[in-house]
């Protein structure tokens, strides 16, 4: 009997995410996975710990309806346009907890969360005030050197999301284009849940096998999910969709529009499927993007 991962993205978060969690939604600037940030959200799902190195437009929205008692992150803001209003809002008011590193500072802690190590070392780097701000950024004397260097604490997420191309049934994941830190937090993770855009056959994986950056063995759901990155873009699949950053940015100004948004194209559909049919046929033929085929690999005979 072939073993299968593949289940509806409502049953995923159903079973892997719980009030409480650390959840890492992975992905830079492309694979950013809005359609599992929305499900969490139509959950009603509280007290999470949302971290990410660019918490984007997904987290300024599951911030605003409630899910968050804490942010990690390593750069905020809705890129290329300017503050996530909400995040900081509610970080000024005292009513979101926060802790801040820098991109490879972020990196690092899933890096040592990855490796089984309880920290990481770096070198010490410009960014003096982040050690001020955050006091699990820490100095320690290099046993080798005798030098000083900067270390970070392992970050372990109860769950990983991670949106990708194309994955099998069991989850071995094909990604390309921008690769963030989806490899490392999947390792890192207690739980993964893996969208994908296509799902296809374990000989298509097979094929390319160092495009395999997830494998199947560490991923325990799998969910085919088309346009699950929208407003962010997938690679070879659809465009980002540039339109939608700059509305945010006005949608986000006042309490009563983001009610509205979130009222409208969160809790108004089911799933991704009717978010996807709602934007309509214009904004599908504008985010279409041609195809750009890269030249074939021989691996030959093994």
């Amino acid at each position: 009997m072939t073993m299968t991962k593949l289940i509806p993205l409502s049953e995923a978060i159903a079973q892997h995410v719980h009030d409480g969690d650390t959840v890492y939604a992975a992905g830079f600037t492309h694979l950013i996975p809005f359609a599992a940030g929305h499900e969490i959200i139509r959950r009603g799902l509280r007290d999470l710990v949302l971290a990410r190195a660019t918490p984007d437009l997904i987290y300024d929205q599951m911030v605003a309806a409630g899910c968050a008692r804490k942010v990690i992150f390593s750069y905020m803001g809705n890129p290329g346009v300017g503050s996530l209003r909400i995040v900081r809002a509610e970080i000024e008011a005292g009513r979101l907890e926060w802790e801040e590193y820098s991109h490879f500072g972020m990196i690092s802690r899933l890096q040592a969360g990855a490796a089984g190590l309880p920290f990481m070392p770096m070198n010490p780097t410009a960014a003096t005030d982040l050690e001020r701000a955050n006091p699990l950024i820490r100095r320690v004397k290099d046993p080798y050197s005798g030098r000083e260097v900067i270390t970070v604490p392992a970050l372990n997420p109860d769950v990983a999301i991670v949106h990708v191309q194309r994955a099998d049934v069991n989850g071995n994941a094909h990604l390309w284009g921008i690769i963030g830190e989806q490899k490392e937090v999947a390792f890192a993770a207690q739980r993964v849940i893996l969208t994908a855009e296509e799902i296809v056959d374990e000989a298509v994986i097979r094929s390319d096998p160092n495009r395999t950056l997830i494998p199947g063995f560490i991923v325990d759901a799998v969910c085919h999910v088309p346009y699950a990155a929208h407003p962010s873009y997938a690679q070879g699949y659809y465009d980002r969709d540039n339109d939608f950053y700059l509305k945010w940015d006005k949608i986000s100004e006042s309490t009563e529009s983001v009610r509205s948004y979130l009222d409208e194209w969160v809790y108004g559909v089911k799933d991704r499927d009717e978010y996807w049919q709602k934007l309509g046929a214009e904004t599908h033929a504008r985010l279409q993007v041609p195809p750009r085929l890269s030249a074939t690999v021989n691996y030959g005979e093994y």
